[in-house]
């Protein structure tokens, strides 16, 4: 949103988005707030861009489209032109993709739930046979709790599997299984913004899937060492920026479960007390800002 009457702004900072929610709202007041940043609004479904000749006139982009696919390949195209995208296209790919979450957590020796991948039915159905029920299997691409199903036994298995397979995207015939993790009915979601763990909350649910989205309550939940620690590590794995990390309680620590990279957050600014949407403004422009000094 720019402003009348005021000097050229310093930094002009893109907020690319497909609608414009509750967060790109706070995204766009928290950064015009900032002394000698300007907002500019990018949507998405109006970008035509010429790669050999992609330019911009502005100083960087922060990525908030709701198609992950636009978020992956907007943010390509605007680095090649230049423009350093928060976060970079190889953050976005890594945690838009369940499999490359997970490797990149265990080449890092992150915590992880048990994992097995299967390529066919018959071996989809092996594999959980050996891990033992109850099993959760995921779609590689997804979010918000979204096509992920829980099987009990060998039938449930069955049927979740021959479901799949009549699904027509190719994603759908990758199997991410997951050992199912006893959470009481919550889990952890943990705010990281470069290298600090600014906030977490606990999310209850009557549900298994314990998403917002499907109408779990946020209560704030103490940043303790482990939180952050093990927070900081999950966000370095996948490449570092302003994450979401969600997490399991277990008697042995935390376990990660997913790495989020455009995560919202509005239900959670009331009950932690922290101004998440600064933290992300003043991450971008104090990034910026280095980058010209050096």
């Amino acid at each position: 949103m720019p402003r009348t009457g005021v000097s050229k702004p310093s930094f002009r900072v893109a907020l690319l988005h497909s609608v414009v929610r509750q967060e790109e709202k706070l995204l766009t007041f928290a950064l015009d707030d900032i002394p000698g940043v300007e907002c500019v609004l990018l949507d998405d479904r109006k970008l035509s861009v010429d790669p050999a000749r992609a330019h911009a006139d502005f100083d960087a982009v922060l990525a908030r489209s709701v198609s992950s696919s636009r978020n992956v390949y907007a943010r390509h195209l605007f680095e090649a032109a230049g423009v350093p995208c928060f976060n970079p296209a190889s953050v976005a790919e890594v945690c838009n993709d369940k499999i490359r979450t997970s490797l990149a957590l265990i080449r890092a020796r992150v915590p992880h739930p048990d994992l097995r991948i299967a390529f066919t039915e018959d071996s989809a159905l092996q594999a959980m046979e050996e891990m033992g029920y109850p099993v959760v299997l995921k779609p590689v691409i997804g979010s918000w709790g979204r096509l992920i199903a829980r099987a009990t036994d060998t039938d449930s298995a069955r049927s979740l599997l021959e479901h799949k397979a009549a699904l027509p995207s190719f994603q759908h015939h990758i199997y991410y299984l997951q050992r199912y993790v006893d959470k009481n009915g919550r889990d952890i979601r943990s705010f990281v913004v470069g290298e600090q763990c600014i906030a977490a909350i606990v999310r209850t649910s009557s549900d298994w899937r314990t998403n917002t989205a499907r109408g779990a309550v946020a209560a704030n939940y103490p940043v303790t060492p482990e939180l952050a620690a093990v927070s900081l590590a999950a966000a370095r794995a996948v490449g570092r920026g302003i994450l979401a990390v969600d997490l399991f309680e277990t008697d042995e620590g935390f376990l990660v479960n997913e790495v989020n990279d455009t995560m919202e957050f509005k239900n959670s600014i009331e009950p932690t007390g922290v101004d998440i949407p600064g933290a992300v403004a003043h991450y971008v422009v104090d990034e910026l800002r280095a980058a010209k000094a050096a």
